[in-house]
């Protein structure tokens, strides 16, 4: 069911896409999908199925859209993400193929071992495809740039943000001890980003994508799907293929909590922008307070001098 906003939202995105040409409004089917920013859409049509994504409002103050442009293609191509048949660089209006018989992945659907070892296959295959994406993500100059939009909007944080950022300068050092080569990550892995088909998983959703340390991947995963042990031991050895270097198991750790403590930072954004989406107050308190404990944690000491000796 969709409201008269999104109807005329996608009948003005669809006169702009090629596939489309001829199609109005009433001549598809459509379906409200979910999305945090965005808002998305199925579309049934002659040609077949498709997903329609419109950006959301503001978005291009924080998201680079010719980066995610690049992103989307090449691992389009490479097979991981879905097939993209158009993408408007301008703004972000996207038409990706829809995956028929895959279920978006949450909490709940990576309990199955076999989703997670899937998931951790793609994310591989990313990060050995040999490609490299348009741009960094820098995880401490992102830290940062969130900021700076903050301060430009006079937004509150979490009591303690900067304390607990200024702890984490120890977690910026131990990574440059023995900094991995940056390959081509995903970096937001939502767990609905994830779409398993039982025998594959595809990853959706490019928009944060760059050039990363893999590990964020495999850290940043196993946080938004709130993985236990049994899960995170399966994710590593799936990516490695056996055993896990203590060096790497320790950066994935860090990042988990590096993932939050940027995330925050997200979250408040959303906040301040009046998404109605979520309570992102809520949600960006919830993930400091998460970063917060582990980071006060033994095994979070333990991963810190893991990764320091490599």
């Amino acid at each position: 069911m969709t409201d008269a906003a999104d109807r005329q939202a996608m009948e003005q995105a669809m006169r702009r896409i090629p596939l489309l040409a001829g199609l109005g409004i009433d001549d598809v089917t459509t379906e409200r999908l979910g999305g945090l920013t965005n808002r998305n859409f199925l579309l049934g049509t002659p040609q077949g199925k498709f997903v329609l994504r419109i950006p959301g409002e503001g978005t291009g103050e924080y998201i680079s859209r010719v980066n995610e442009a690049h992103a989307a293609r090449t691992t389009s191509e490479i097979g991981v993400n879905a097939p993209l048949h158009f993408f408007d660089e301008a703004d972000g209006v996207q038409l990706a193929g829809y995956i028929e018989g895959a279920a978006t992945l949450n909490a709940e659907r990576f309990r199955d071992l076999g989703a997670v070892r899937r998931s951790a296959e793609s994310l591989r295959r990313v990060h050995d495809s040999g490609k490299s994406f348009r741009n960094r993500f820098e995880l401490f100059q992102m830290i940062d740039d969130y900021l700076d939009i903050l301060a430009k909007k006079d937004a509150p944080l979490p009591d303690g943000y900067h304390e607990v950022k200024r702890e984490a300068e120890a977690v910026r050092a131990a990574l440059a001890r023995r900094p991995l080569p940056v390959v081509p990550c995903h970096c937001d892995p939502l767990a609905e980003n994830f779409l398993d088909t039982g025998e594959k998983v595809y990853v959706i959703d490019w928009e944060y994508a760059g050039n990363n340390d893999p590990m964020w991947d495999l850290g940043d995963v196993s946080v938004e799907a709130g993985f236990g042990p049994d899960q995170d031991a399966a994710l590593m050895e799936a990516y490695f293929g056996g055993r896990v270097p203590p060096g790497e198991a320790g950066r994935m750790v860090l990042y988990k909590a590096m993932c939050d403590l940027l995330w925050t930072l997200w979250g408040i954004i959303q906040h301040v922008n009046e998404n109605p989406a979520d309570d992102f107050w809520a949600y960006a308190v919830n993930r400091f307070e998460r970063c917060k404990k582990l980071m006060g944690s033994p095994a979070f000491a333990r991963a810190l001098q893991a990764t320091i000796d490599g």
